[in-house]
């Protein structure tokens, strides 16, 4: 996976239970892809300051997910909810099932994209 994906994500998950200096900093970090020293400036810290704080941050929010697993959780979820509106689609493109069948199969399909596109 991405780092900046893989962050973003443990962020969301766990960015919480950081402090909101390390929240802020770690935010401009990561989502708003501002460069340490842009953070440090801003904060009048330096440089390496922001650096220590970002990887204690992914530390923290590694050590997390080492102990929860909620964003492998989620990205299996997800996966696996893929999968069941790919099997529905394929076997809505047959011919040969019933009317019955049908109309469950696009239900399935409508309720395992309304969920991905939560996800």
């Amino acid at each position: 996976m991405d780092k900046i994906l893989e962050q973003a994500l443990l962020y969301d998950f766990y960015g919480e239970l950081l402090t909101d200096h390390q929240k802020s900093i770690y935010e401009d970090f990561v989502l708003n892809d501002f460069s340490l020293s842009e953070i440090g400036e801003d904060r009048k810290i330096s440089r390496q300051g922001v650096y220590d704080i970002i990887k204690r941050c992914d530390r923290l929010l590694n050590s997390y997910e080492d102990k929860l697993h909620l964003v492998q959780k989620f990205l299996t979820a997800k996966d696996q909810v893929a999968k069941i509106h790919e099997f529905a689609g394929e076997i809505l493109k047959t011919e040969d099932i019933p009317e019955t069948s049908t109309e469950y199969l696009r239900q399935i399909e409508s309720i395992s994209n309304s969920i991905l596109e939560e996800m």
